[in-house]
């Protein structure tokens, strides 16, 4: 019987199953390089693309808040502006009443017995300060204003004598009145 040798022929066949498995294990290992490779670009541009979009909407933010700064200066001054015409045209309503007030107080001044130093007013109140020859003269004053229509009550703050050039002693005067409504604002107050 003829006897052959298969040994080198298995060896030979197991050499070529190792060289097999190698070289798919290192196309494997290639290939896995490959798509990691890829997919490490697509993320990049992915990347790209959002920190664009980021930068865009960032400088429209910047864009779109310098505009609603503008926006936010531009109501202050508007605000502002609305208050003082609101001022002007309540000061344009006062006008005619401080006018009549003005007027009526000419008629109520003692001529050469008083004068008059200072004038205040505000929304109820009217502080008269002045120079009087002497105690009667202030009272004869305070009648007048307490018999005139421009005025509800009369209260004396101080009286006080003062020297003035040449040693000449005047009474000096201070007077808290109350303005007196209209009659349009009794009716409505009434009612």
């Amino acid at each position: 019987m003829i006897r052959i040798n298969l040994l080198p022929f298995r060896i030979a066949r197991k050499k070529e199953n190792i060289r097999r498995q190698i070289s798919v294990f290192l196309l494997l290992i290639l290939l896995t390089a490959v798509v990691l490779f890829w997919y490490t670009q697509i993320i990049n541009k992915q990347i790209l693309v959002v920190k664009e979009r980021t930068k865009q909407v960032n400088y429209q933010i910047l864009k779109y808040k310098e505009k609603a700064d503008r926006v936010a200066r531009i109501k202050k001054n508007l605000k502002t502006l609305k208050e003082k015409l609101e001022i002007v045209s309540s000061l344009k309503k006062q006008r005619k009443k401080q006018l009549i007030l003005f007027d009526g107080m000419t008629d109520l001044i003692i001529p050469g017995r008083m004068w008059l130093e200072s004038f205040k007013t505000d929304q109820n109140n009217v502080t008269i300060k002045g120079i009087a020859f002497d105690n009667p003269t202030i009272a004869d004053f305070m009648e007048k204003l307490e018999k005139s229509s421009l005025f509800d009550k009369i209260d004396l703050k101080t009286a006080k004598m003062k020297k003035f050039k040449n040693d000449v002693m005047l009474k000096s005067f201070e007077l808290l009145c109350r303005k007196e409504k209209p009659k349009e604002e009794k009716n409505k107050n009434s009612k």
